[in-house]
This record gives C-alpha cells, sequence and structure tokens, in this order.
C-alpha cells in the first residue's frame, strides 16, 4: 500500500509544474508583477483589508511591516465572466515598521492581463 502511495505522489510532482502558467508583465513602476493563470501549488490567498477598481486598475489594501510592494505578491486571474482574481504574498514583509493602515497596492487592467472593464471580482478574503 505504501509503494503505490510514494508512486502516486511521485506522479503528481512530475506532473503539477505542467499543470501551472505564468505570465510576467513590467509594470509602469519599474516592479516585476507575475500573473499566474492557474497554479495548484500556490500560497494561500492573503486576507486583505479591500479591493476595489479604480482608475483602471484594482486598488488593495494590504498589511504591511514597511516594505511590502507590488512584486511581492502573485496575482492569479482566471478566465470567466466575471474574471476571478487572486493574490497571494510569495515574498514575506520582514521589515520592523508596523504600517497601520497598511499599503495600498495596484495592478492595472494590463498587469492582470484583461482588456479595460473587464468585470472581474476578488478571491481573497477580507480581514
Amino acid at each position: 500500500m505504501m509503494r503505490g502511495f510514494a508512486k502516486g505522489l511521485a506522479v503528481a510532482a512530475l506532473v503539477a509544474p505542467l499543470l501551472s502558467a505564468c505570465v510576467i508583465y513590467d509594470s509602469d513602476a519599474g516592479e516585476n508583477v507575475s500573473v499566474n493563470v492557474t497554479r495548484n501549488d500556490a500560497p494561500p490567498a492573503e486576507a486583505i483589508r479591500e479591493a476595489r477598481f479604480a482608475d483602471g486598475a484594482l486598488v488593495a489594501r494590504v498589511d504591511s511591516n514597511g516594505c511590502t510592494q507590488a512584486s511581492d505578491f502573485e496575482v492569479s486571474v482566471s478566465d470567466g465572466s466575471p474574471a476571478e482574481i487572486t493574490l497571494r504574498r510569495t515574498k514575506p514583509d520582514l521589515c520592523k515598521a508596523l504600517v497601520a493602515d497598511g499599503v495600498e497596492l495596484r495592478w492595472t487592467y494590463a498587469d492582470l492581463g484583461l482588456e479595460p472593464g473587464t468585470p472581474a471580482r476578488i478571491l481573497n478574503p477580507l480581514k
């Protein structure tokens, strides 16, 4: 029984990279923003304070210890109507300054790989 389980894990490990796709955009701010179309091994969705669409961009307020920036996040966008967007922190903020109100981060529709005005929703939990 254990041998079959180990074999199944080995197959899963080999197949997982084939199931993911990643597109990287360079934002106007000079940061590299990673947008994943699908990814099964992604970190959990970040609990965010708020999110809105304003001035042609997704604006999300997240917790910060003083060094959080958009490039610290992976943004998953799934096709559909509306498109579903999930923010995942991939780089921890190890700074020591507690920012009481968090920080606002922006991703334009182009960063997200979406046409301007495309209906979309954020799947992240709210704090």
